[in-house]
C-alpha cells in the first residue's frame, strides 16, 4: 500500500482493486481520524500509518458512504482501536442492509449494524466539524453521501463524489451512481468551498478544482 502526505495534517493511503482505492488518515489536536476504511487488505497498512504517524491514537471512523469499498477494513481497524463510526443519518440505514441502495435490487449490510453513529448537526441542519474536518451532504452517488473538507488545509475529500483521471474532474462511475443528476448538482461544492487540492477514492488528486468546473459541466451535458 502507498502512503503519501498530502497536506500538512493529512495522509493518502492507496491501493488498488482494478482501479485505485484511496482513503485518507488526518491527524489534529485530538489524535486520528480515519476516512473511509478502503477494502480489507488494507487494515494492515492503515494500523501501521496510524502508529507511524505518532500523532496519537485513532479517535474515530468517518464515511463518505457506505458501500463496500469505503467500509472494508472497520472491523479489523476496530479490533486493535474499539473507535466510533460515524456516517450521515440518511446513509445508515442502507449500509445496515436495512434498505437497498437505489439501482441495486437486494439490500446489504456492509456495517453491523448498531455501529455507526450519525453525523451531528446544528439547529440549521449543518453537519458540525469533526476531527478538524467540516462535513457537507453530498447526495447522488449514495443518498447519504458526504464529503469532508480540512478548512486549514484547503483539502477536500470527495469520496466517490467524482473520478479523476490525470488530474482532471470525471463524473462518478455511473453503474454505482444512485443518481447521476443529483451527483452532479452536488458537485457544485466544489465551487462554493473552492478547495486548493481535492482528493477522490478512485482516481488521482485534483488541484484548484474550481477552475475545472466550467469544463466540468460541459462535458457531462
Amino acid at each position: 500500500m502507498k502512503v503519501e502526505q498530502i497536506s500538512e495534517h493529512i495522509w493518502s493511503l492507496q491501493t488498488w482493486m482494478l482501479i485505485p482505492v484511496h482513503i485518507w488518515v488526518v491527524k489534529d489536536g485530538s489524535g486520528v481520524t480515519l476516512v473511509d476504511a478502503g477494502i480489507p487488505l488494507m487494515a494492515k497498512g492503515i494500523l501501521k500509518t496510524v502508529q507511524d504517524l505518532n500523532a496519537g491514537s485513532l479517535e474515530r471512523i468517518v464515511l463518505t458512504h457506505g458501500h463496500s469499498d469505503h467500509t472494508g477494513a472497520i472491523n479489523k481497524v476496530r479490533q486493535n482501536y474499539s473507535v466510533p463510526v460515524f456516517a450521515h443519518s440518511i446513509e445508515i440505514p442502507y449500509l445496515e442492509g436495512k434498505l437497498p441502495y437505489p439501482r441495486r435490487k437486494k439490500a446489504a449490510e456492509t456495517v453491523v449494524p448498531g455501529l455507526t453513529q450519525a453525523l451531528v448537526s446544528n439547529n440549521q441542519g449543518d453537519l458540525s466539524s469533526i476531527g478538524g474536518l467540516k462535513p457537507y451532504l453530498t447526495p447522488g452517488h449514495s443518498p447519504g453521501h458526504v464529503v469532508y473538507y480540512h478548512e486549514k488545509d484547503q483539502v477536500l475529500l470527495a469520496g466517490d463524489l467524482f473520478t479523476s483521471k490525470n488530474g482532471k474532474l470525471k463524473k462518478p462511475m455511473p453503474m454505482f451512481t444512485a443518481n447521476m443528476e443529483e451527483a452532479l448538482q452536488s458537485a457544485e461544492i466544489v465551487s462554493q468551498l473552492n478547495p486548493k487540492r481535492l482528493e477522490v477514492c478512485h482516481g488521482n488528486s485534483v488541484l484548484n478544482p474550481r477552475e475545472q468546473m466550467e469544463a466540468y459541466r460541459k462535458s457531462i451535458q
